[in-house]
């Protein structure tokens, strides 16, 4: 299921429509407009789409990564207009008989939609200012990811010792 659409978006419906009997996992990720990029305080968003293009192109990464994963749905909304701090602006949601499939396809699905379909994304700063991002084109790319270690009990679970009772 693909869709562009002027109106907030349900991720609730669109998690329940790739859930299955057939899949172990669903993952749904949703983006949204947050209210801070670097140093900047953003008003809101603006999306504009070459809606055609734009769905077709959603299809064929579906197509995609139904070839790559085994997956057993993927459901892909997209807003356009206007959209407020906190709203939701994209979701993309995967179903897959194993968590790995569907982890993976869901985050190779957003970081190609970014890239290659023809959505624009005008930011509306709190001073008035505005500013174009084009698709590809991420002004705030993720930082380094920092591995932090964790504390793990000794035995259990965690240590690779699977006893079937909680120790502790």
């Amino acid at each position: 299921m693909i869709a562009i659409t002027d109106q907030p978006i349900d991720h609730a419906r669109l998690t329940d429509r790739v859930r299955s009997t057939r899949a172990g996992a669903v993952c749904t990720f949703l983006g949204t407009t947050r209210e801070v990029t670097g140093d900047r305080r953003t008003d809101h968003l603006d999306y504009e789409a070459y809606a055609g293009m734009a769905e077709k192109t959603l299809g064929d990464l579906e197509a995609e990564a139904r070839e790559r994963w085994a997956l057993v749905d993927v459901a892909i909304e997209h807003r356009v207009g206007r959209v407020e701090l906190g709203e939701i602006s994209v979701v993309v949601a995967v179903s897959a008989p194993h968590r790995k499939q569907a982890f993976e396809a869901c985050q190779w699905l957003m970081d190609t939609i970014k890239e290659v379909v023809p959505i624009w994304k005008k930011e509306t700063w709190a001073d008035g200012s505005e500013e174009w991002v084009h698709p590809g084109l991420d002004p705030t790319p993720d930082p380094p990811r920092v591995d932090r270690p964790t504390a793990r009990p000794a035995g259990g679970v965690a240590s690779g010792r699977r006893s079937g009772r909680l120790e502790g």
